[in-house]
C-alpha cells in the first residue's frame, strides 16, 4: 500500500537567519478578498509610521518574502497589515489562511519614504487611496505627529464595493475616541470614501470626483 504523504507543517522548516519570528494575535477578514492580521512586536524592532517590512512564512526551506506596509502605528505594542487575498499568489495564498497562534516571518529592517520626516509641515495633508492602498495611511493617521505638522489631515479611500471601505471606517471611528491622537483627529482628521461598483452617496474614481468638483 502507498503511504499518505502528510502536509507540511511550519515547524518542519528551521526559521531563516536575520528574520523575526513573531506570533499572530488577531486576524479579522472583511470580505472575500480583504483581510488584516496583528503579530506580536519584537522589543528591538523600530520603525516609523508610514514604512513598509518584508514578511513571510515558515512553510518552506527559502521561504517568500514580500513588502507589506505597516498599518500600526510606530508606538504600537503589536504590528498590523491589511492584505488583499490573491488565490494564487506565492504569499498571500497561504497568509490569507493564518489563524492566532501562526508563525509569521519578518525581515529586521523596515524602510519607506512616505513618513513625517520627509513631508514638510503644511496646511493640507493629503492622503489618497484605494483598496489596501490606505495601509500606510492607517499608521500615520495614529501618529500625534502627523497632526502637529498639518492644519488639516484628509483621507479619501475608494473601493470597488461598500464592503471593502469597512476597515478604514472603523478605523476612522475608533481615533474619535484613542486616548493618544482622539482630540487632533476630531479636530483635524477629514474621511472620504467613495465606491466604484455598488450604490452608494459617493461613487466614482477619486481622479474622476476631483475633476467633477
Amino acid at each position: 500500500m502507498d503511504e499518505i504523504a502528510q502536509p507540511v507543517k511550519p515547524q518542519d522548516f528551521a526559521i531563516p537567519a536575520g528574520v523575526f519570528a513573531e506570533t499572530v494575535t488577531e486576524v479579522q477578514h472583511y470580505t472575500d478578498h480583504l483581510f488584516r492580521f496583528r503579530i506580536t512586536r519584537p522589543a528591538s524592532f523600530r520603525f516609523r509610521s508610514g514604512e513598509f517590512v518584508m514578511i513571510g512564512l515558515p512553510n518552506a526551506e527559502k521561504p517568500v518574502f514580500r513588502a507589506y506596509s505597516i498599518a500600526s502605528p510606530s508606538w504600537d505594542e503589536e504590528i498590523e497589515f491589511f492584505s488583499i487575498k490573491v488565490p494564487d499568489g506565492p504569499l498571500t495564498q497561504h497568509l490569507q489562511k493564518l489563524r492566532e497562534g501562526d508563525t509569521v516571518l519578518m525581515r529586521r529592517k523596515p524602510t519607506g519614504t512616505l513618513v513625517n520626516d520627509a513631508l514638510l509641515p503644511g496646511k493640507r495633508l493629503y492622503m489618497f487611496s484605494t483598496g489596501t492602498g490606505i495601509a500606510p495611511f492607517a499608521s500615520l493617521i495614529r501618529d500625534p505627529e502627523t497632526y502637529e505638522k498639518f492644519d488639516e489631515v484628509i483621507l479619501t479611500h475608494t473601493c470597488r464595493q461598500v464592503a471593502e471601505l469597512r476597515y478604514g471606517q472603523e478605523l476612522v471611528a475608533a481615533l474619535q475616541d484613542d486616548p493618544l491622537v482622539g482630540e487632533m483627529a476630531r479636530a483635524q482628521l477629514r474621511h472620504y470614501c467613495s465606491v466604484t461598483r455598488e450604490a452608494f452617496p459617493v461613487t466614482g474614481r477619486i481622479t474622476d470626483l476631483m475633476e467633477s468638483g
